[in-house]
């Protein structure tokens, strides 16, 4: 490193609070993230269960998604079968290789071709599994590994995303609280935060759906711990 670069970041440290030592900024780092500081949750995002669930409605639909509450996951093949017909799709599925949405019974949609593993470029419908939703911006929290590759989320057109009631948390802060308490020490290698499908203005301020990913974000919203259809 060169000595003015050197002493650029060493007045940056200094301005900071930061120390000298390289162990004791590390000691320091560690103890920060420990920590785990929430910032202020705006009180949209402190609300009781159901009109949490509302709440993510709202805003996901708000973002251009679309949302369709069903009893129970068992009902999620026909809502995805009823997705692909409305939009004119070729019935078939590519699923991320994970129980709560290759272990569904699809056997009950026969004419529905469902494969699984990750996204080809001829996928155009994919569906995964959802491990939160955000409230108070409508978002989801989608978590990569064996069984959820990242592809299903960005290469086809259409994404279709499984989310449980119970899933959707408040803030920001709670999906991060809720992805420690599970992964231990074993984290996803990408955390996902999508809100509505893809989409720019950038040529001649004209909106384009789907510029970067996919083009439909549909999300089926599973009632559970008691909560029903809210």
């Amino acid at each position: 490193m060169s000595g003015a670069r050197s002493a650029i970041l060493e007045r940056m440290r200094a301005s900071l609070g930061g120390v000298a030592s390289g162990d004791a900024r590390r000691a320091a780092v560690e103890t920060r993230i420990a920590r785990h500081a929430r910032n202020l949750v705006p009180k949209r995002g402190q609300l009781e269960p159901r009109a949490r669930q509302a709440l993510f409605v709202e805003m996901a639909e708000k973002a251009a998604a679309s949302v369709e509450r069903v009893a129970s996951a068992s009902d999620v093949p026909a809502a995805a079968a009823a997705f692909l017909a409305r939009h004119n799709l070729p019935p078939k599925l590519k699923l991320a290789p994970d129980a709560a949405v290759a272990g569904l019974p699809w056997e009950r949609h026969p004419l529905v071709k469902i494969e699984t593993g990750i996204a080809a470029p001829d996928d155009r419908a994919s569906l995964t599994p959802a491990f939160a939703a955000i409230a108070e911006t409508g978002t989801l929290m989608l978590v990569s590994g064996p069984t959820r590759p990242t592809t299903l989320n960005f290469l086809p057109e259409n994404h279709i995303v499984l989310l449980r009631a119970s899933q959707i948390v408040g803030a920001y802060e709670d999906g991060w609280d809720r992805l420690r308490a599970e992964a231990g020490s074993g984290w996803p290698r990408t955390v996902n935060f999508i809100t509505g499908p893809s989409r720019s203005a950038d040529i001649e301020q004209q909106l384009q759906m789907g510029a970067h990913g996919p083009k439909r974000l549909h999300i089926i919203l599973v009632a559970d711990d008691g909560d029903g259809k809210t």
